[in-house]
């Protein structure tokens, strides 16, 4: 530690979460070293630039970097804290396994420099009882250090457990005032961390023990996931009854207690559409409701395509466009996307019918090679197709006016215009009834 009491960190993996993580930090006047696998991420993050898109991202990494209080590196060096943001997919077995085995390696490079009063903290979303096994493997590691819950002493070393709940387009904003769940192997290990994050969190730092923290943070994305799930399977009601879902979903939540939120295409992204499988691979016996919203919203993708096929199949040779790759409005983390799903079947069997309209790729992604499909951008779309498919609410495709698409065939999965209903109409008609 250094006189000033301002920790040296290490933040392994600057992905997503990992890169505005230490780079928070490094605004708080701690010397921060990044590391990455990717000799291209760290050498375009040591010129001041970003490989991501995030809001204001790009103006406070170049400002740290050129303060000196952030540079990047492919290799591990010694620190006070190292923080662990390394990915957490699924293993390659078709049953959604979690795959830890990133966490175990970033451990593995922490576990070569580690040394007596340094704290490790994990913030990736893991399943429950990770933390621990990290532990476990460090101790075989490094049987030098006496390690926290396997000592009767003053263990050597702290680690503990912190996930972060972020909205991307918000990152910087809600890493700094979002409240936090600190989870430590003991209470000593807790403590370590709360006075870490506290120089840079302005959110309420909850402490707790290691794996109520990891499974705190897997059930606020099944509980979302659960929850839109259910405003998925109503549009999927809707659209066999005739109803417009837009229309009962806003009737609906006049009521007091009762907030429905909206549906859309499917649900995307690394925490919503992936976490919930934690909870499942855990406890397969206990977790029907968590099952079941997994497969009401994967159910989703595939009643879009249908519908989508649909419209297209009814209207020969007319030019298509998809409105949309990424997860969620306004970012370019195109990771576990329905709308990439979607357009990508719909290329596939309709070829160079279909155009591809996301402001926030320069190119297409590899599944449409060879497809005919063609990425535009939203006014050569408006200009020179028949049938749109909105997939995702981007702030560009809001602002089109009813009269730009009033001749089009309009299939909106995320009710961005209100006149084109919840099933594919043409708004001119809608608008005449």
């Amino acid at each position: 530690m250094r006189g000033d009491n301002k920790p040296t960190t290490c933040v392994i993996g600057l992905g997503y979460i990992g890169l505005p993580t230490a780079a928070i930090i490094a605004r708080s006047n701690c010397p921060v070293t990044g590391i990455d696998v990717s000799q291209e991420v760290v050498d375009t993050i040591n010129r001041g630039e970003i490989h991501i898109e995030e809001v204001d991202l790009d103006g406070l990494v170049r400002g740290v970097v050129q303060r000196g209080t952030l540079k990047a590196s492919t290799q591990i060096v010694p620190a006070d804290v190292f923080v662990i943001a390394v990915p957490t997919p699924f293993e390659k077995d078709g049953k959604h396994t979690p795959d830890t085995s990133y966490v175990m390696s970033a451990a593995t490079e922490v576990a070569g420099v580690l040394k007596h009063g340094d704290t490790i903290i994990l913030e990736s979303t893991s399943p429950v009882g990770t933390t621990e096994a990290m532990r476990d493997m460090i101790a075989g590691l490094r049987p030098d250090l006496k390690m926290p819950g396997k000592t009767d002493g003053t263990p050597d070393v702290s680690i503990a457990y912190c996930p972060e709940r972020v909205l991307p387009g918000k990152i910087l904003e809600e890493l700094t005032h979002n409240d936090r769940s600190i989870g430590g192997i003991t209470p000593r290990c807790a403590r370590k961390a709360l006075a870490f994050y506290k120089q840079f969190v302005r959110g309420t730092c909850v402490t707790t023990d290691a794996r109520s923290a990891e499974m705190t943070k897997l059930v606020e994305n099944a509980y979302r996931d659960v929850n839109i799930a259910f405003a998925n399977e109503l549009s999927m009601i809707s659209d066999a009854m005739d109803l417009d879902v837009w229309e009962v979903i806003k009737l609906a939540n006049r009521h007091p207690r009762v907030n429905i939120l909206q549906p859309g295409p499917g649900v995307g992204g690394h925490c919503i559409a992936v976490d919930p499988y934690f909870i499942m691979h855990g406890a397969p016996d206990h977790s029907p409701l968590i099952r079941t919203g997994r497969e009401v919203n994967d159910g989703k993708m595939h009643h879009v395509v249908e519908a989508a096929s649909k419209l297209i199949e009814d209207n020969p040779g007319v030019p298509v466009a998809c409105l949309g790759l990424a997860f969620k409005a306004n970012i370019d983390d195109f990771r576990e996307s329905p709308a990439r799903f979607i357009a990508g079947k719909i290329a596939r069997q309709f070829g160079e019918r279909v155009k591809i309209v996301e402001p926030y790729a320069s190119a297409l992604p590899k599944e449409f090679d060879n497809t005919g499909a063609e990425l535009v951008d939203i006014d050569f779309a408006l200009e020179n197709c028949g049938i749109l498919i909105v997939l995702v609410d981007h702030d560009i495709f809001k602002v089109v006016p009813a009269e730009e698409r009033s001749t089009a065939l309009v299939y909106d999965t995320r009710g961005i215009w209100p006149d084109a209903g919840s099933k594919a109409v043409k708004p001119s008609l809608r608008l005449a009834s």
